[in-house]
C-alpha cells in the first residue's frame, strides 16, 4: 500500500508539473484563462501557471500573415463587368483583442476586403480602374486597416493581382490601341511630310534667290560692260570725226575696212553656206588697214609722251 501511494504521489507531481509549466514559441503569443476568464498574454518563453486554475485560452500567431481573396465579379462606374483577384497581408499586434474580439479572424478579414474592393471598384470607371491600381490598393488599406484595428489587427498590405474584364470588351479595348496608335503613326507621318515639303521649298526659295542675284550680278557687269565699250566706241568715234574735218582720208578708209569687215564676217557666220566664193581683190582691205595703220600713227605722234618714255613702234607693217 506505501509504494502504491509513493506511485500515485509521483504521477500526481508530474502531472501538476506538465500543467504549470507552459512553453510558447517564438512568433506566438498564448492567453491565459483563470477559471474562462482572460487574465493575462504570455509571451515567447517558458512561464508556470496555476495548474488547475489557470490554463492556455488561445495561442495566437503574431507574425505577418498572408491572406488569399477569392476571386469576384464587380461592376463598375460604366457598367462594365470585371473579375478582381487580391491578397491581404496582416498582422495579430494584440493577441487579446484578436482571440476575444471576433470569432473566425481570416473568415471575417476575407468577408471584409471583398465587400470594400466591390465598394472602391464600383465607384470607379473601367479606364480610371486600370490605370490606378496604386490608389485602389491604398484606398482598401486605409479602409480595411481602421475596420480591422479593433480586432488587434494591422492590415499592411491589400495588393490588387488582377483585374480582367469580359473577353469581348478585351477585343473592343485592343481595336481602340490599335486605332489610337494608327492614328499617331499617320499624323507623324503626316507631320515629317509637312516638315519635308517645307525644307524643300525653303531651300528652293534660298537657289532662286541665290539665282537671281547671280543673274543681277551678271547684268550688272554686262551693262558695265556694254557702256564701257560704247565709250570706247564714241571715243574712236570722236577721233575718226575729228579727222575727218582735217581732210585725213585714212578716216575714211577705217570706216570702209571696219564694215567690210563686218559684211566678211556675217557672210562667213552664215549656217546655209558651206563654200563661199568671194572675187574680191585683197589689195582693197589692204589699202583699208595701211589707212587705219596711217592714221593710227598720227595719234600717237600728236598725243603727249613723257620724256623718258620709249617711242612704241608702228602697230602695222606693209
Amino acid at each position: 500500500m506505501g509504494s502504491l501511494a509513493v506511485m500515485i504521489f509521483v504521477g500526481f507531481v508530474v502531472v501538476l508539473a506538465f500543467k504549470a509549466v507552459q512553453q510558447v514559441p517564438q512568433g506566438y503569443e498564448s492567453t491565459v484563462e483563470n477559471f474562462g476568464r482572460y487574465t493575462k498574454t504570455l509571451p515567447p518563453g517558458l512561464h508556470f501557471i496555476m495548474p488547475f486554475f489557470d490554463r492556455i485560452g488561445h495561442r495566437l500567431n503574431m507574425m505577418e500573415q498572408v491572406l488569399d481573396v477569392p476571386p469576384q465579379q464587380v461592376i463598375s462606374r460604366d457598367n462594365a463587368m470585371v473579375t478582381i483577384d487580391a491578397v491581404c497581408f496582416y498582422q495579430v499586434i494584440n493577441a487579446a483583442k484578436a482571440a476575444y474580439e471576433i470569432s473566425n479572424l481570416e473568415y471575417a478579414i476575407r468577408n471584409l476586403t471583398m465587400t470594400n474592393i466591390r465598394t472602391v471598384i464600383g465607384s470607379m470607371e473601367l479606364d480610371s480602374m486600370l490605370s490606378q491600381r496604386d490608389q485602389i490598393n491604398a484606398q482598401l488599406l486605409t479602409t480595411i486597416d481602421q475596420a480591422t484595428n479593433p480586432w488587434g489587427i494591422k492590415i499592411t498590405r491589400v495588393e490588387i493581382k488582377d483585374i480582367t474584364p469580359p473577353h469581348d470588351l478585351i477585343d473592343a479595348m485592343a481595336s481602340q490601341m490599335k486605332a489610337e496608335r494608327t492614328k499617331r503613326a499617320q499624323i507623324l507621318e503626316a507631320e515629317g511630310r509637312r516638315q519635308a515639303e517645307i525644307l524643300i521649298a525653303e531651300g528652293e526659295k534660298q537657289a532662286q534667290i541665290l539665282k537671281a542675284e547671280g543673274r543681277k550680278e551678271a547684268v550688272f557687269l554686262e551693262s558695265e560692260a556694254r557702256e564701257r565699250q560704247a565709250q570706247a566706241e564714241a571715243q574712236a568715234t570722236l577721233v575718226v570725226s575729228e579727222a575727218i574735218a582735217r581732210g585725213d582720208l585714212n578716216a575714211v578708209n577705217y570706216f570702209v575696212a571696219q564694215k567690210y569687215i563686218d559684211a566678211l564676217g556675217a557672210i562667213a557666220a552664215s549656217p546655209n553656206n558651206k563654200l563661199v566664193m568671194m572675187p574680191l581683190e585683197a589689195s582693197a582691205v589692204i589699202g583699208s588697214l595701211g589707212g587705219i595703220s596711217d592714221l593710227l600713227k598720227d595719234l600717237h605722234n600728236k598725243a603727249p609722251q613723257p620724256p623718258a618714255a620709249r617711242q612704241p613702234g608702228p602697230l602695222f607693217r606693209e
